[in-house]
């Protein structure tokens, strides 16, 4: 990299799947990927072994519930480049949480990653273009691709008032970069006046800044449904 800070990464994984429905036994991270009968593998270990093996990310720091059992089980979990985090009660407060603990390396000019535990479909191929792409911009960069559809915009009766014009229109996914100082400073005021933020960009974006768009693979899925454990499955089977 031309850059010469360093690169850490946070995993939020302290959800527990609400939208997988009553029926599921365990958090949505924790359930098997229909890619191997042989060697099965949980959505959270997919995910984690992804971004452990983009060499310029020194640690992946991992923020769980307190009341996390599972965690300890896997033997990734003892990987020499994941440490561990406490989650909180949303999203946003997992990854300040896990900026707090990831202080104890990293300078606030340092970049980190935050990656949605619930995609492990991400190719190293993206977070590799996110970070080059990001380096050379300067103030950080979401992945995601463009929008195809015809989009359309309803009332709170569902019926549609508009249809939008898709032309600049992304879906973001993760990860997204930031540097690690202005991204916990962005993270804290929005929680400071009450405002639960659903990704990092919006934290920035309210802070003053403008992330770029980098492109990635649209299979870049977040499951939160059953069948999305299937249509990982098959899109893991097909990434060469």
């Amino acid at each position: 990299m031309s850059d010469s800070s360093r690169y850490w990464c946070i995993v939020p994984a302290a959800g527990v799947g609400k939208r997988m429905g009553a029926s599921s036994s365990k958090p949505k991270q924790y359930m098997t990927l229909p890619v191997s009968e042989v060697n099965p593998v949980t959505v959270i270990e997919t995910t984690v072994q992804r971004l452990v093996s983009i060499d310029c990310i020194e640690k992946v720091v991992v923020s769980l519930a307190a009341e996390d059992t599972y965690w300890p089980t896997l033997s990734i979990a003892s990987h020499p480049k994941i440490e561990q985090a406490l989650g909180g009660a949303e999203r946003c407060h997992s990854v300040l949480n896990g900026l707090l603990t990831l202080k104890q390396w990293a300078a606030d000019e340092d970049w980190v990653l935050v990656h949605d535990v619930a995609r492990p479909c991400v190719r190293t191929s993206d977070i590799e273009r996110l970070i080059g792409g990001v380096v050379q911009n300067g103030e950080g960069g979401v992945l995601g691709y463009r929008v195809r559809d015809t989009m359309k915009r309803t009332d709170r009766h569902n019926k549609i008032v508009e249809t939008v014009e898709r032309n600049h229109l992304w879906h973001a996914l993760t990860p997204q970069m930031f540097r690690v100082g202005p991204l916990l400073s962005a993270i804290q005021a929005c929680l400071d006046a009450g405002i639960l933020v659903t990704d990092e960009s919006a934290a920035m974006e309210r802070a003053g800044i403008s992330p770029i768009m980098v492109e990635g693979a649209s299979d870049n899925i977040k499951i939160t449904r059953f069948e999305d454990l299937a249509l990982a499955g098959l899109f893991l089977q097909n990434q060469v």
